[in-house]
């Protein structure tokens, strides 16, 4: 992937609701207490995922509806619980319906609170991809309330949980491409937040990543 994917932003007065930046790796890799039949269907969900992301609207309905029936399979894990509440976020794009897509950012954003409160020290363990589980869940929440509109006041939640994944002790044994998109996402956090000599620390590590990554994170530099 040449960059990840950006903010999609609908022109209504209502809710807007935006994800960005997702890790992108390679098939899941599994772990202890993780079938390989959930690892199958995480690979299908974040693969359907990613083509939301990327702009092709009829995936939303049938992420979402994946990523809920796996955490439904493994309400214990807070990884497809947040993925499945970023998912259900993300179908406010894909209704006109004003209060429909205030339910669906609500409903969305509730789940990934609650994936958040389950976070303990267990969760620090590698779990889905070898990504320990407190970061990717940290992770799908942070770029999912930086992409919400002001009205919703989760900015400054999403800037801490970027930071804290990005400055996290576990982020330097986790996969390479991981560590990179989080670079990348921080960076690209800190830009919009008009923050450039940090944004330009991100992403200079994201650059040096030898990571397809890395290759979005040159192009970002010539540009701040």
């Amino acid at each position: 992937m040449s960059h990840p994917p950006r903010l999609q932003h609908l022109t209504t007065a209502t809710a807007v609701v935006a994800l960005a930046a997702f890790v992108t790796l390679a098939s899941p890799v599994a772990s202890a207490g993780t079938s390989v039949d959930t690892n199958a269907g995480f690979d299908t969900a974040f693969a359907q995922f990613q083509q939301a992301l990327n702009g092709q609207s009829s995936a939303i309905e049938g992420a979402a509806a994946q990523w809920l029936a796996l955490s439904g399979a493994q309400p214990a894990d807070p990884v497809l619980r947040a993925y499945a509440g970023a998912a259900t976020a993300m179908k406010a794009n894909s209704t006109w319906m004003p209060w429909r897509k205030m339910s669906h950012a609500e409903d969305g954003l509730a789940m990934i609170d609650k994936a958040l409160a389950m976070l303990d020290a267990s969760h620090d363990a590698p779990a889905h991809r070898k990504v320990p589980a407190s970061l990717e869940t940290r992770f799908v929440a942070a770029n999912t309330f930086l992409g919400l509109p002001s009205m919703f006041n989760r900015g400054a939640r999403g800037a801490k949980l970027m930071a804290d994944v990005a400055n996290s002790p576990l982020l330097h044994a986790s996969p390479a491409e991981f560590k990179a998109n989080v670079w990348l996402s921080a960076g690209e956090a800190a830009a919009k937040d008009k923050r450039l000599d940090e944004a330009r620390q991100w992403l200079q590590k994201a650059a040096a990543s030898g990571t397809t990554q890395g290759q979005a994170a040159q192009a970002r530099l010539k540009v701040l």
